[in-house]
């Protein structure tokens, strides 16, 4: 054999036409519809917040690097994913300086200093989202009533709950929800309620997500269990608790939860890489986020349950990894 025809080289040896710039940029794409509904629920709100963020995310991102001295990588659109999952799980019109120091955690503090791209624990954008919500909750509870796009741009926005928040404090004052106009489930697949700037259509973040699956960038395993885990424990709970809580159709579409289950507990860096592992994560998301908001003292539980499910990866990953042909039993 020719020597010439041999090349060493280092792993990986198989190399495949997706790139991680092209998988960001479609999973910027899937996330197009949610930001439609949000900017057809805000108006001007959702546009400032979305270009603000985004704005800041990638002066972090380019100016750290700088700082460095490594090369600058705004063109793999990580940051720019970022920047849109953090304003989607922003209120609907924050302070600016609330943008910025969200935008610092997520890329700063949450993925550079730990090496960039590949190399963060946790999810960037729900670090932001969860430093926020502990250091300033009243900024980041400020909802505004849901309306059309004439709303955002005349400025004759009014202060409202969430429905989740709403069940919330029905259930801790009265002790069961009282009131009888909670949102219907029009509103919450479409988008039309109180929350979260892009999580609260549940079609549209639908839409993309299997966009995604379709794509092959996600596989279903974690959506399917975490969204899963979520309709059995709440269904187990509305079934005996009926006046304390949502039914679980509404508990899947309510808040960030398809947001998360779709776009964000399936990150290829913060979740396992076997199906049996993502399974275990999906369930532990599902079993967390059903423990904080039937019996904890937030309303949501999403970003919480990802980030501490985050921490269980290496782990997961170490008991799901496929034995080496060969490999005997310890």
């Amino acid at each position: 054999m020719s020597q010439d025809k041999l090349l060493v080289t280092f792993s990986p040896h198989v190399r495949d036409r997706m790139t991680s710039d092209r998988i960001m940029l479609l999973v910027v794409l899937a996330l197009v519809p949610s930001m439609l509904v949000s900017v057809y629920v805000y108006g001007f709100y959702a546009i400032k917040t979305y270009a603000l963020t985004i704005l800041f995310c990638l002066a972090f991102e380019a100016g750290f690097q700088k700082i460095r001295g490594t090369a600058i990588t705004l063109g793999d659109n990580s940051a720019l994913l970022t920047a849109i999952l953090l304003a989607m799980n922003m209120p609907p019109n924050p302070p600016w300086w609330l943008l910025m120091v969200g935008s610092l955690v997520a890329i700063v503090i949450s993925k550079q200093v730990f090496g960039g791209l590949g190399h963060n624990p946790f999810n960037p954008a729900l670090v932001g989202r969860v430093f926020l919500l502990i250091a300033w909750p009243a900024q980041m509870t400020g909802w505004i009533e849901a309306s059309t796009v004439k709303a955002g741009f005349a400025f004759d926005t009014v202060s409202a709950a969430t429905p989740l928040g709403q069940v919330k404090a029905e259930v801790l004052t009265h002790g069961e929800i009282v009131s009888d106009n909670l949102a219907g489930m029009t509103d919450l697949l479409v988008g039309t309620v109180n929350g979260c700037l892009g999580g609260d259509s549940a079609i549209a973040v639908l839409i993309g997500g299997l966009f995604l699956i379709y794509k092959k960038i996600i596989r279903w395993h974690v959506p399917a269990t975490y969204l899963g885990t979520v309709f059995v424990l709440t269904g187990i709970y509305w079934f005996f608790s009926p006046d304390k809580t949502l039914t679980p159709i509404q508990h899947l579409f309510a808040g960030g939860l398809m947001l998360g289950a779709f776009f964000m507990a399936t990150d290829y860096v913060t979740s396992p890489m076997t199906p049996k592992g993502q399974i275990i994560f999906g369930v532990g998301c599902g079993v967390l986020t059903v423990v904080i908001r039937l019996f904890g003292g937030y309303p949501e539980g999403v970003a919480f349950s990802i980030l501490i499910m985050n921490a269980f990866v290496p782990i997961i990953d170490n008991y799901m990894r496929p034995k080496s042909f060969g490999e005997a039993a310890a």
